[in-house]
């Protein structure tokens, strides 16, 4: 959203004063990111020059022409480089906002096309438009939130010329609505925290708490800023409660969901889906803002998401939020029917291409020997910001850089001189604000953003 100035503001205050700051932070981060240049092209020219072996990946799977959506998410660089690495040829799609994406310049990258938004209405169209042009032959969408059920759209413009590796447009809507997911959890008989639909901030007045729990309040529609919210609400602080609701957008067009609280620790997961069966799952330890990736073990987690996809027979990908109590029992938060970051796990598995494109392929899980993921500039700003130092050198010393690869070395370089510099420019000149830059999904988060 492009901040407007309040004329009646005395200046040098207010609004104004918002854009300074927005603006020295955005010059200071572009200072920053400049500095480091030359460092991360020295990197980048060894790379080149030394000119190391892609990773051998037998080809279980005939060469296809694949398009992968969301190209300037990491993710969607991981999964470019495991078909590529497979022998099969991969078109890179974005948004034109995204064009200088750094994935772009990725060997596994065969074609790039920008494209509409994906709230445009012409979206569906436009990568109907590029499977046409390009003959692709399986779609595996990489999608925003917006782009979920505008990505669904698209089997129906292309008919049987291409396998699209996701859900019909009900179902990823359903899937998406934290109301109706919650729902289909209960009618399946597996765990969920207790939720309410609220359309009103009365709602919350009127909802009798039970004692002893606690709740959040969480927008049904995607919020990149306030998702972190986790402002609890309970018997004992009705109107602490009531402020808090009537601070929010609630209204029946901007329903919210009231969802009980579960203390435990919190799990974030990745499934791909083939009719049913769970081809390619990874789990791992979450936070609001989750930024490392590890693989851990959680059967009753497994268990749940392997009932869940067969009992809906799902095809695609699909991903949960979990939370484990202290008696060990599962509940899921919420369900994204999208690609995870957390698919970076599977960064060294040879066999992922084929598990997302061939039929009746056992499940695979990220390997024992898999190397950590993080994004060394969040790391190198945890460290300036502190505390906890030593965990993060543990963290850059036992783990990888989610996006260098050392036979590919140029996404590296592009994501965090070219895609990232080229956002905040951009803000700069337009004089719009932002919360926080996520260089896992390469972007600016800001209000109003994707």
């Amino acid at each position: 959203m492009t901040l407007t100035t309040d004329v009646t503001a005395p200046a040098g205050t207010g609004v104004q004063r918002d854009r300074s700051r927005d603006t020295a932070r955005t010059v200071a981060v572009l200072a920053a990111l400049t500095a480091t240049l030359p460092v991360d092209l020295a990197v980048t020219a060894v790379a080149l020059l030394r000119r190391p072996a892609r990773p051998a990946v037998p080809a279980a799977v005939a060469p296809k022409t694949i398009l992968v959506s969301g190209g300037k998410m990491t993710k969607a660089l991981h999964l470019a480089r495991a078909f590529h690495l497979a022998g099969h040829r991969v078109v890179l799609a974005e948004s034109a906002k995204y064009r200088w994406t750094g994935h772009r310049f990725s060997r596994a990258v065969a074609a790039f096309h920008c494209t509409p938004e994906a709230t445009d209405p012409q979206y569906p169209q436009a990568l109907a438009d590029i499977i046409a042009a390009e003959k692709v032959d399986v779609f595996v969408p990489v999608s925003s939130p917006a782009a979920s059920v505008p990505e669904a759209a698209v089997r129906e413009l292309i008919g049987d010329h291409c396998e699209v590796l996701h859900g019909s447009a009900a179902l990823i809507a359903a899937l998406d609505d934290k109301r109706d997911f919650s729902r289909l959890v209960a009618a399946m008989g597996l765990t969920a925290p207790d939720s309410v639909l609220v359309t009103d901030p009365r709602d919350v007045e009127r909802f009798d708490f039970p004692e002893g729990r606690t709740y959040l309040l969480k927008r049904l529609s995607y919020n990149p800023v306030g998702r972190t919210d986790l402002t609890r609400l309970r018997r004992d602080t009705p109107e602490h409660n009531a402020a808090f609701a009537r601070s929010l957008d609630i209204s029946p067009s901007q329903p919210w969901l009231l969802q009980e609280y579960v203390e435990g620790q919190e799990y974030c997961t990745h499934s791909t889906v083939r009719d049913g069966a769970v081809t390619v799952y990874g789990c791992c330890e979450s936070s609001p803002v989750q930024l490392n990736y590890g693989f851990v073990d959680r059967p009753a987690i497994h268990a749940w998401v392997t009932r869940f996809a067969g009992a809906l027979g799902l095809t695609g990908q699909v991903s949960f939020d979990f939370i484990e109590a202290a008696d060990g029992q599962v509940y899921a938060i919420e369900c994204n029917p999208r690609t995870h970051t957390a698919i970076t796990m599977f960064h060294d598995h040879p066999e992922l291409a084929a598990a997302y494109l061939g039929d009746h392929h056992r499940e695979i899980t990220p390997l024992p020997t898999s190397t950590p993921t993080y994004w060394i500039y969040h790391e190198l700003w945890r460290l300036l910001r502190g505390p906890g130092r030593l965990r993060r050198l543990r963290v850059i010393a036992r783990g990888r850089d989610a996006i260098f690869a050392d036979w590919d070395p140029l996404p590296y370089l592009g994501v965090y001189h070219l895609q990232i510099p080229a956002l905040l420019v951009d803000n700069l000149r337009h004089r719009r604000g932002w919360r926080r830059i996520d260089f896992n999904i390469g972007k600016l988060v800001e209000t109003g953003g994707d």
